[in-house]
Formats: structure tokens, C-alpha cells, sequence
């Protein structure tokens, strides 16, 4: 499987994914009358119980990563009821956030994390269930459609290390920006809570920090800003190895 995920856009390209055994995860279809091919890609999703979900020719060109206005649009990626071994087996980049306190910031890093191509993110917080509710209502429930995983941080870190991924910590402290170094490859991006940032010991395990730099009075970002930072640049640098 390729890191990540990634877009097919068009009937021929959703085909020759299913041809080629690729793990379809949600198939979109374009409102209004389908071309024939079209018609038995969906069938072929359908038999294969892919969830399918129409959207009208708006969405579709927003979605597509072209901006072309495709007939179908097919999600390929790890299933999002992934494990965490499972994620870190695709080798594509999870995100790691830890301490934070307000389930809205979560789900808009959750948001960014999955807009960005992430394969995962895990959260150590301590959310109640209504907390994760919350959380994952603000992400625009994006836990549909890729791994949104609650984990200990020590848990994540240790097994990704095992499994061969570099861990980022991403605070306000650390040598270089994130433009200064490479970001792509297998990777965990710890970021930290509202106010503590990453605690010593998580930070002390990574094998990079890197510093986002700041001209203004107030101390921080806001913690999605902080991760939307990190991930363009990372999205920036895989899309010219591309």
C-alpha cells in the first residue's frame, strides 16, 4: 500500500484501483445522470459493500485533488477503523497530540490532519465520551474516513519507534523550522496541549524538535494553526518528490 492516502478521480481510474486490489474506502458519486462506465464502477463498489456517497458537482470539484468535476471520486487508504500497528505499517505520516483540553481544537486538528493526507492521528487526552463526541462533530467527522485513534502518548511513541518511524516534536523550542528540514517519510508529529505544549519526557524521546518561528507578543499559536503550519510544509515537500 502506498503511504498515506491518495484520490482516484474518474471512473477509469476508480476501476483500474479495484482492478489492481487497491483498499477502496469510500467511493463519491456525481448527482445526475452517470456514463455507463461510470454506472459499473459504482455496481462494482456496491458488490464489494464500498460506502457510496452522492455529492453534488460543487463539492466534487472541491474535493478533487485536480479540481476537475469527476464522476467518481474514490478514497484509497488504510480502513479507519485501523489499529495503530496498522497505520504505521502503511508508513505514512501520524500525527500525535497530546494534553489538549478543548475537544473543539482536537477536531480541528483532527480536520487538518486528514485534509493534509495524514494516515492516522492518535489523541492522549482526557476526554469524556461526550469530549470525543464533541471533538469529532468539529472535525466534520473525519474519523469516517481515515484512523482516528485514542491512545497513550508513551504507547504511540514506543511502537513507532519500533516500527521504524522518526519522531517530530513540533514546540516552541528546537534549532530549525519545519522548512529547514525534511518532513516526509514515515514520521509521528507530536504536538502538544493548549498551554503545557509536549511534556519533557515525550519531547526527550523525539529525534527532532523543530521550532515554528513567532514575531508576536503572544507566546503560541493556536494548537490547529501550529499543526497546519507543520503539515502544509510536509504536504509541500512529498508533493514535489511526487
Amino acid at each position: 500500500m502506498k503511504p498515506g492516502r491518495s484520490q482516484r478521480a474518474g471512473a477509469g481510474d476508480v476501476a483500474a484501483a479495484l482492478e489492481a486490489g487497491e483498499p477502496m474506502r469510500l467511493l463519491m458519486v456525481r448527482e445526475g445522470a452517470l456514463s455507463p462506465r461510470a454506472r459499473a464502477v459504482v455496481a462494482r463498489c456496491k458488490a464489494a459493500e464500498v460506502p457510496i456517497r452522492t455529492a453534488g458537482p460543487r463539492e466534487m470539484k472541491r474535493m478533487a485533488a485536480a479540481g476537475a468535476e469527476p464522476e467518481l471520486l474514490g478514497l484509497v487508504g488504510p480502513d479507519p477503523k485501523s489499529s495503530l500497528a496498522e497505520v504505521l505499517a502503511t508508513g505514512g505520516p501520524l500525527w500525535l497530540l497530546t494534553g489538549v483540553a478543548y475537544p473543539g481544537n482536537a477536531g480541528f486538528a483532527i480536520r487538518t490532519a486528514e485534509v493534509s493526507g495524514a494516515a492516522g492521528i492518535a489523541l492522549d487526552v482526557s476526554f469524556d465520551r461526550d469530549g470525543r463526541r464533541q471533538a469529532l462533530r468539529a472535525s466534520m467527522r473525519a474519523d469516517r474516513l481515515f484512523p482516528v485513534l485514542w491512545a497513550p502518548a508513551e504507547e504511540v511513541l514506543e511502537r513507532a519507534g519500533e516500527a521504524g518511524h522518526r519522531l517530530v516534536g513540533v514546540e516552541d523550542q528546537g534549532q530549525q523550522a519545519p522548512w529547514e528540514i525534511d518532513l516526509t517519510g514515515p514520521a509521528v508529529f507530536v504536538v502538544g496541549g493548549e498551554a503545557g505544549g509536549v511534556a519533557a519526557p515525550l519531547l526527550d524521546r523525539c529525534d527532532v524538535t523543530i521550532r515554528i518561528p513567532m514575531t508576536g507578543f503572544i507566546p503560541s499559536y493556536n494548537l490547529q494553526a501550529a499543526l497546519s503550519i507543520v503539515a502544509g510544509e510536509r504536504l509541500r515537500q512529498s508533493l514535489l518528490q511526487a
